[in-house]
């Protein structure tokens, strides 16, 4: 199963500076972190966004907490960042690959490639998470 990946891309109304640096932002990552379907109260976050350092999101449901963590691979910035990604559904080695291009100015293309999950039920549930999470994104940078 750890030969499972996904690849999910968006093309967000905001300048690559502006949809990169939110990738990184704690107050902005708290807002757009939610698994689909919820609303209400921000995920708890914290981020050391350098080349080594971690981040901690918890995601919230009506029903429960879901941890997710991880360690910063690469920040190139406003180009691509990777990172570990540690959840109850992926595997401890999984990494997020998120590559920004600039189609045209204003617009950003987001391409989100992750690797490393337990099923591939975990991997769908993952596809349907991170396109809602860009999704999120959109509304909230446009």
């Amino acid at each position: 199963m750890s030969e499972l990946e996904l690849t999910v891309s968006r093309t967000i109304a905001a300048s690559r500076e502006k949809v990169f640096n939110a990738w990184l932002s704690p107050e902005t990552l708290a807002k757009f972190m939610r698994p689909p379907g919820t609303t209400g109260d921000d995920a708890r976050v914290t981020t050391d966004p350098v080349k080594g350092g971690r981040f901690s999101i918890v995601m919230k449901t009506p029903e429960k907490e879901i941890p997710h963590a991880g360690t910063y691979l690469e920040i190139d910035p406003h180009s691509r960042l990777a990172f570990t990604w540690e959840s109850p559904h992926s595997l401890d080695d999984s990494v997020v690959t998120i590559d920004f291009a600039e189609p045209q100015p204003g617009m950003t293309e987001i391409t989100l490639k992750q690797v490393k999950f337990r099923s591939e039920q975990a991997r769908n549930g993952h596809v349907e998470g991170w396109n809602a999470i860009l999704g999120n994104f959109a509304r909230g940078l446009a």
